[in-house]
């Protein structure tokens, strides 16, 4: 895999991860024995073969995980991994190659993992799948959300959500204090990212974000979208501030 840069690693930077955060010190140290860290570039390319031999966790930036029809050119966001995500899951519980294209959007740090190394973890350990499973269930019900909104809801609906969702996503940010406020998931995504988010192309989801801009509900600059009114998104998303 080219561009890549390995990097000291410590048991601070694996209990850093959500699923080592509250492993027993012993275990950790096993752990931090056996991962590898990596910086890489934006322009990396992740290789098919490189996921099926290593489990990667994601330490740093973000990675745009999307599938595209070879016919058409067309591509959907299946998830837009973030500091703690894991990528690829599916891979570890199957053994079986995963059509998917993992896009690093700025230079990003991981750790990664033997592949039969961490399946062994999870079988012996308790303390892992402990922490494990609940990620894996949150895996699943955002891809069951995000297959309902596309099937129920309009574009505008599904944008204000993704918009909402990705505000959540600060709140449970686990990377270093300092670049908390870069994490935004909304901050430095082009319009044609969020098209892939939500399923749509980009010429529709500028006409919407202008729209809102015209009428004082957001204000955006250089892919930066800056929410003015967050209660006018939450009634287009259709959902009620509880949530938030």
């Amino acid at each position: 895999m080219p561009n890549n840069q390995l990097v000291p690693i410590s048991t601070q930077l694996v209990k850093r991860s959500n699923l080592f955060s509250t492993l027993p010190d012993a275990l950790v140290e096993e752990i931090t024995k056996n991962l590898r860290a990596e910086r890489w570039s934006k322009k990396t390319h992740i290789s098919p073969d490189v996921l099926l031999e290593r489990f990667f966790i994601l330490e740093e930036g973000r990675i745009e995980m999307s599938r595209v029809n070879p016919d058409t050119g067309r591509s959907v966001t299946l998830d837009l991994l973030q500091p703690g995500d894991s990528f690829d899951v599916v891979i570890l519980l199957d053994g079986q190659a995963h059509d998917v294209i993992l896009s690093p959007l700025e230079e990003i740090k991981v750790l990664s993992i033997p592949m039969h190394k961490m399946r062994e973890w999870i079988w012996k350990y308790p303390a892992l799948n402990q922490q494990f499973m609940p990620y894996l269930a949150k895996k699943i019900r955002e891809q069951e959300d995000k297959t309902t909104d596309i099937a129920l809801y309009d574009t505008v609906t599904r944008l204000s959500r993704i918009i909402l969702k990705n505000l959540n996503k600060i709140k449970n940010y686990r990377g270093l204090a300092e670049n908390a406020h870069t994490e935004h998931l909304i901050t430095g995504l082009s319009d044609e990212v969020l098209a892939r988010m939500v399923g749509s192309v980009r010429q529709v989801i500028n006409q919407h974000l202008q729209e809102w801009k015209k009428k004082g509900v957001i204000d955006k600059k250089r892919n930066k979208i800056i929410i003015n009114n967050l209660q006018q998104i939450i009634d287009d998303a259709d959902i009620t501030s509880s949530h938030f």
